[in-house]
């Protein structure tokens, strides 16, 4: 196993040596990996590249040793795996289609809702807050699983289904009020 990594190899290698420069790389390199490939990207190993690519661009702004060197490998790793999954977000995931598979066969309670409303629907989801209105229109209008309107919103499934459970019952109340004062 290599020795540790010194503040006198992160010195060294920013007044341009390759063998501290390596070493560097040969410390770090696997857990950047590791990492990177536990956060689902398409080419961990090439996001890794990049890394160590800004790394070394960078290197002799690091300050705070061998420990602010991690931290600072570790931020350009989070930013690219960001970087990486906004990027496959933004591109849609292209598949055959197959009828026999096609589970979208009848409308759901909530866009039947929303359809008989009409013209009200803006005054109904006007009524909502801002993270309601939101989990509503990526799930209902966009037809999104609670896991990607997860992470879309960036907060937990369970955060979704309560917010998705309140609109629905604040929408059902605001449409059953609107009756009962049509009725009168």
């Amino acid at each position: 196993m290599d020795a540790p990594l010194t503040d006198e190899d992160l010195s060294t290698a920013v007044s341009g040596n390759g063998p501290a420069a390596e070493k560097i790389y040969r410390s770090l390199a696997p857990q950047v990996l590791g990492y990177l490939k536990t956060k689902g990207l398409e080419d961990p190993e090439g996001a890794a590249q990049e890394v160590f690519l800004t790394v070394f661009r960078k290197l002799g702004t690091v300050t705070g040793g061998v420990q602010g060197l991690r931290t600072f490998t570790f931020s350009v790793a989070h930013a690219r795996a960001v970087d990486a999954t906004r990027s496959r977000s933004r591109q849609p995931q292209l598949a055959e289609y197959d009828p026999d598979t096609d589970v979208r066969t009848s409308a759901s309670a909530e866009q039947l809702a929303l359809t008989g409303l009409g013209s009200d629907v803006e005054w109904l989801l006007g009524a909502l807050n801002p993270d309601q209105r939101e989990v509503l229109s990526l799930r209902i209008i966009a037809d999104l699983p609670i896991d990607q309107v997860a992470r879309i919103m960036d907060k937990s499934e369970g955060s979704v289904k309560q917010l998705q459970r309140r609109a629905l019952a604040k929408l059902k109340d605001l449409v059953m009020d609107s009756q009962v004062g049509e009725a009168r």
